[in-house]
């Protein structure tokens, strides 16, 4: 017979639909949800301002950080820096996840947005190679591994962060608000590197002009900071840490994530891997692209960019409410099919040098990567349980991430350099289409439905009634997992936190 205190200590919450009582829904207050998903998608544009920077200054960072006579090496060479931040992620998601989800989720996130924005303005402040010589880019490798470590625990922290949040019909649309800050936050890097080069001589713009969109990560990141710092827990982690302090029952470690939720954590990776793939082929690498590889002008090819995200982003929020109506399945693998059917036709407009035909390719892209957008973040931390949520989604997206996402300018330059096919992006992206579809269909439909290991949750008190009425599923799973034993374990008393926000 299975111990339940202990059973619950790594799953959490869990009751059969004949269960259910009325003290176990919580009614989630508006307002506190609304200043949650707001802050999160702000700190999260914050963070993604000072990362996608980088990516957008790379050609001029080459020129000032790596002494070669050929473009194309330069570029290479700071996309090899860039990429090899993300090998450090793993190791952000290993030290910051448990920290979430032991100590709370706003702690950690004000956390990463502070280590973010140091990295990121330390960037600014570094003399080029022609002045201090290889130093220059072993300190821009260390600043860049400040930056993977802090980001290791960012996406995680903030989709589990908005995630717990929100109701259960509104999922998707809540969690769409942290990619719209995603891409607010692409579209401000982006911006302020095409405005400084509209404005600046060539000249100029390597000597002193690439500098000051990393400066800025001073100031964005002390508002970033405020902003975190006056959150609340979520409502589902604060009732899952009252029950197991007041039980003092120990709560899961690494071990026990990678021995009972590995099916889960190979799964997230899958996704993982068609969302990152798309994103840093598109938002990242796409304007090298075109500038190094098409020949294409520099700022040209940046306001392409920046205007198919200013398309996506309300798109980003309609695909939320979507998800939440059609489910997360049919979003997922609709854009996967997408992508192996349309990315050879969208590469050669792209290589048309048309730039109407060019904007119609990057858009094409742009509405595969909207339906990921828009679905992943309420996809994502629906696959796993309360209490090793945090941990178990910032370990697999990173991980994830650093093996195929990150690097995917990298190797992508590096494999047109070798081939001279300019459709290499395409099979790339086909490629990792073929996964997200094989994984999406091992993954359960979870829209309008509870995360596991937290009660149901709901807007008002009306559907806490229609729902305490009616036979909707109020599990994903139809049974907790087992620590080892055949049976499942019983059902446990609600928490004072769970009473306290549920319908009184």
């Amino acid at each position: 017979m299975q111990n339940p205190v202990a059973q619950h200590a790594q799953f959490g919450w869990f009751k059969s639909r004949r269960e259910l009582a009325i003290d176990d829904i919580t009614v989630v207050d508006r307002s506190l949800l609304n200043r949650a998903v707001g802050a999160a998608a702000l700190g999260n544009a914050m963070e993604w301002f000072d990362f996608g920077v980088y990516g957008y200054i790379a050609v001029t960072l080459g020129r000032v950080f790596f002494p070669s006579g050929d473009p194309t090496l330069q570029l290479i060479a700071t996309l090899a820096t860039f990429a090899v931040a993300f090998l450090v992620r793993p190791l952000g998601g290993l030290v910051f996840g448990p920290l979430g989800d032991r100590y709370g989720r706003h702690k950690i996130l004000a956390l990463t947005m502070v280590m973010m924005a140091v990295g990121t303005f330390c960037i600014g402040l570094i003399p080029s190679y022609e002045r201090i010589g290889i130093a220059a880019p072993i300190l821009l490798l260390v600043a860049r591994l400040v930056q993977g470590f802090s980001t290791g625990g960012e996406y995680g922290g903030a989709a589990t962060f908005i995630a717990e949040y929100s109701t259960d019909q509104k999922r998707g649309l809540m969690g769409s608000w942290l990619e719209f800050g995603t891409l607010g936050g692409y579209i401000a890097g982006a911006g302020t590197v095409t405005a400084l080069q509209m404005a600046l001589t060539d000249a100029e713009m390597l000597a002193w002009g690439w500098r000051i969109p990393f400066l800025v990560a001073g100031p964005l990141g002390l508002l970033g900071l405020y902003m975190r710092l006056k959150l609340e827990e979520t409502p589902a982690f604060q009732a899952y840490t009252e029950q197991v302090d007041e039980r003092e029952t120990d709560r899961p470690g690494l071990s026990d994530l990678f021995r009972l939720h590995w099916p889960q954590l190979l799964k997230c990776m899958g996704l993982v891997l068609v969302f990152n793939v798309t994103d840093y082929m598109l938002l990242t690498y796409m304007p090298n692209y075109l500038t190094v590889t098409m020949g294409y002008a520099e700022t040209k090819g940046l306001l392409l960019i920046i205007l198919v995200m200013v398309v996506m982003m309300p798109l980003n929020v309609i695909g939320g409410m979507f998800s939440d109506r059609l489910g997360r399945r049919p979003m997922i693998i609709g854009a996967c099919v997408a992508l192996m059917v349309l990315a050879i036709p969208s590469m050669l407009l792209i290589g048309s040098g048309n730039d109407w035909l060019i904007f119609l390719g990057l858009m094409t892209l742009g509405v595969a990567l909207v339906c990921f957008t828009s679905s992943m973040p309420s996809t994502l931390p629906a696959l796993f349980y309360t209490p090793v949520r945090y941990s178990a989604l910032s370990i697999s997206f990173n991980l994830s991430v650093s093996l195929f996402g990150g690097t995917t300018p990298l190797v992508t330059a590096w494999l047109v350099s070798r081939t001279g096919d300019p459709l290499v992006p395409a099979y790339y992206l086909m490629g990792a289409a073929a996964i997200g579809v094989v994984t999406m269909l091992t993954v359960r439909e979870t829209a309008g439905m509870p995360l596991r290991g937290s009660p149901p949750a709901v807007e008002t008190k009306g559907e806490a009634l229609a729902l305490l009425k009616g036979d909707e599923p109020v599990t994903v799973d139809d049974a907790i997992p087992t620590l080892g034993a055949a049976e499942p374990a019983p059902a446990l008393a609600p928490s004072p936190a769970m009473a306290r926000a549920a319908l009184t």
